[in-house]
């Protein structure tokens, strides 16, 4: 399956009956897909008059404790953002995806990775977080909308897949052998009382300050919560690894390649690749730099996700970066220069 029918094919059997989105490249086969699929099945497909229309519509189910996507790429989520900050004042679970594209402004409908500072740097105003998954494959486009689903709920927040126009738009085998829904309770739902409950209120607006102080405390340690519980990763010939390479999404896939080049040739270099960039796996990058000579940050940016390796290795290591922009994708090449490099730059000739 091509990978945004995949996702789109995913998100239906993990229960998703509701889906408001508006067509952009490089992400407009999800909402093809979903005007197709959901008549079929019982659901509402509906296309927005703008993605600030959508995100809205998806606020309006969200409360009801149903499961609802919308989709979109970069300049589409940009106006998805005030929804999202919404969506996060009034703690409801949802599914959003941006499948990238370059920028800024319009940019290009080649794939990128330039959103990541967007994406886990809270996606718009106020203080909050969102779950962020990135997938590398179409396999994983299918497995983390299932995970981004099920996360959603458990902690009553919106999950955002961060793909990009390559990952989307090529096909590759996947199963859709995804096991069973997980049925969350959800007390707090708009739903009507029938008259045998108080009414549940939803909203974002919070005049008193010492009660509006007590939510976002309350909510970043649910936060907490998820960074000790739900960073995602996977660890690549890391065992002996003289230097550590972090990249995530379609740039890993190279990533690996250029890794067991230099293993070939000599080079004990390993790699992370981040499955949730936030929360973003600090532990794992932590216990590399007590190892690791230095870091190869690989991305398709001008450097982002940079910032959180450093952060996590706490400056202990030189980090270097090697990255492609304008939609284009790092070589196997670019990547084995600049492991070279920190070969050089660490002392790990």
């Amino acid at each position: 399956m091509k990978g945004n029918e995949a996702l789109a094919e995913a998100a239906i059997m993990a229960g998703c009956r509701f889906y408001f989105g508006y067509p952009i490249t490089p992400q407009t086969e999800i909402a093809a897909y979903m005007s197709k699929r959901m008549p079929k099945i019982g659901g509402t497909f509906l296309q927005a008059e703008s993605e600030i229309a959508a995100i809205n519509m998806v606020i309006g189910v969200a409360s009801t404790g149903k499961r609802v996507m919308t989709s979109s790429s970069s300049p589409g989520i940009s106006l998805k953002s005030e929804g999202l900050s919404y969506l996060a004042g009034c703690d409801l679970p949802a599914l959003v995806v941006n499948c990238q594209r370059g920028g800024p402004g319009l940019g290009g409908i080649q794939p990128s990775q330039s959103d990541y500072f967007h994406a886990t740097r809270g996606a718009g105003h106020g203080d909050f977080r969102m779950i962020v998954l990135a997938p590398s494959s179409v396999q994983e486009m299918v497995s983390l909308t299932f995970k981004g689903f099920d996360l959603a709920d458990k902690y009553r927040m919106t999950s955002m897949i961060l793909a990009d126009g390559t990952v989307g738009q090529m096909m590759e085998p996947v199963s859709l052998d995804l096991g069973e829904v997980t049925d969350y309770e959800k007390p707090w739902a708009t739903t009507g009382t029938e008259m045998k409950r108080e009414h549940n209120i939803v909203n974002s607006l919070c005049l008193q300050p010492e009660e509006l102080e007590d939510q976002n405390i309350a909510r970043f340690a649910r936060y907490a919560e998820i960074e000790k519980n739900e960073a995602m990763y996977e660890s690549y010939r890391m065992d002996d690894a003289d230097l550590c390479v972090v990249a995530f999404g379609i740039a890993s896939r190279v990533a690996k390649n250029a890794v067991d080049t230099a293993r070939a040739n000599g080079v004990k270099v390993g790699m992370i690749r981040p499955v949730t960039l936030w929360p973003f796996p600090k532990d794992a990058i932590a216990a590399a730099a007590d190892s690791c000579k230095a870091f190869v940050s690989v991305e398709m940016s001008m450097g982002q996700m940079i910032e959180d390796i450093e952060l996590a290795e706490r400056c202990r290591r030189p980090v270097l970066l090697c990255s492609r922009v304008g939609g284009m994708i790092p070589t196997e090449r670019n990547i084995l220069d600049t492991i070279e490099e920190a070969r050089k730059t660490g002392g790990a000739e």
